[in-house]
């Protein structure tokens, strides 16, 4: 009994220390906080009290797995398969994509998102089907319509024509505003567009890395402008880049220092915020280019779009299978709509050659004309 005693005894005593050890560590963090305050990074405090109090800050952690990058070129970003699960660390997700240049990893603020096969399985005749369906068919019919070497507006002719530019009144700049025509060319078909957009009284700048009459600065690609001369075309020994830029220092305006530069970059050295025309035949750079325009958000500056795509190769920087490239070809297509390009006009080029095979229903080429409907 004198045993059983003496641990009813001790019981209390044992419970209080037990209690006392458990409580010791939530009391030491609550000290900490009264004293030092939470630790949290800088870059995550939003705000403070108007009365000079300290900020109150939030802490987000990311628990999402590191998204991965690879080129669009090759391999090839595949569509996912209806009954693939997106694979981490190799799959696409969506509503990011990134491209490597080099070393560097780029990622855009506006993503291409990489279409679903066209039969739900890789089909070289669906996917061909699918995009040549269309860009033959106009999204937005103009009951105005500029014709190549014209200038003035007029009803939809009933010939096939290389390109039009849609004239209705809500689409054309203000005619007591100056307006900004660019012209990307190294073949020389672009001759009726700079007499059209010459006509129409727009500065107009034409891109030739091959021109022997480009104006020329120390690097022979001094971008001088021609603000005031309406009507006068300037000609640059400049091309389009569709890699990001890369860090470079402070340039004075006019002066890239390169004989390629990005859109954005153009229009920067130039300080245009808007281009009303742009023409471009890139012979094959156009689907890397246009996924640049997208992914960067400069497709927001530029109200007309004509532009010929080429279907004979995969383009610079695309590869993968045939089926992957048109799958890839219509996905930047699809981004073209998305950021707000309507098709007005589609013009079949010569030849019957797609990805290196003969296809009878198919050119090797099409020239289109587009109208962004939301600036």
């Amino acid at each position: 009994m004198r045993t059983w005693g003496r641990v009813y005894q001790q019981l209390p005593l044992r419970s209080g220390i037990l209690l006392l050890l458990l409580l010791i560590p939530p009391l030491l963090v609550a000290l900490q906080l009264l004293v030092v305050g939470p630790r949290l990074p800088r870059a995550a405090s939003l705000g403070s009290d108007e009365q000079g109090g300290a900020a109150v800050a939030f802490s987000v952690l990311n628990i999402e797995p590191e998204k991965s990058s690879r080129r669009w070129g090759t391999p090839f970003l595949r569509p996912r398969l209806e009954e693939e699960e997106e694979e981490d660390g190799e799959g696409i997700r969506e509503g990011t994509r990134a491209y490597e240049d080099e070393n560097e990893i780029q990622v855009g603020s506006r993503a291409v998102e990489v279409q679903p096969w066209a039969a739900g399985k890789p089909s070289f005749t669906a996917e061909l089907g699918r995009l040549i369906a269309y860009i033959t068919r106009p999204q937005l019919n103009c009951s105005r319509v500029i014709c190549p070497a014209q200038a003035q507006a007029s009803q939809p002719p009933a010939e096939s024509l290389h390109w039009l530019l849609c004239a209705e009144a809500w689409l054309l700049p203000a005619a007591d505003r100056p307006c900004v025509a660019y012209s990307f060319s190294m073949d020389g078909r672009d001759a009726d567009y700079l007499k059209t957009v010459s006509g129409l009284g727009c500065e107009v700048h034409s891109f030739d890395p091959s021109s022997t009459n480009a104006s020329a600065g120390p690097l022979g690609n001094s971008l001088a402008s021609n603000h005031g001369d309406r009507g006068v075309v300037s000609q640059h020994k400049m091309w389009l880049e569709w890699r990001a830029a890369r860090k470079r220092k402070h340039k004075a305006r006019g002066d890239l220092g390169s004989v390629s530069q990005t859109l954005a970059d153009i229009m920067a050295a130039l300080g245009h915020h808007t281009v009303h025309f742009l023409y471009a035949d890139l012979l094959s750079a156009e689907w890397r280019v246009f996924q640049n325009w997208i992914e960067s958000g400069t497709l927001q500056s530029v109200h007309h779009l004509v532009a010929t795509v080429h279907l004979q190769w995969a383009g610079f920087e695309v590869g993968g299978t045939d089926e992957e490239v048109l799958c890839y070809w219509f996905s930047v297509l699809q981004g073209l709509q998305a950021s707000g390009l309507k098709l007005v006009h589609s013009s079949a080029g010569d030849g019957h050659s797609v990805l290196k095979r003969t296809v009878g229903h198919a050119r090797s080429s099409y020239t289109l004309s587009w109208v962004n409907t939301r600036y």
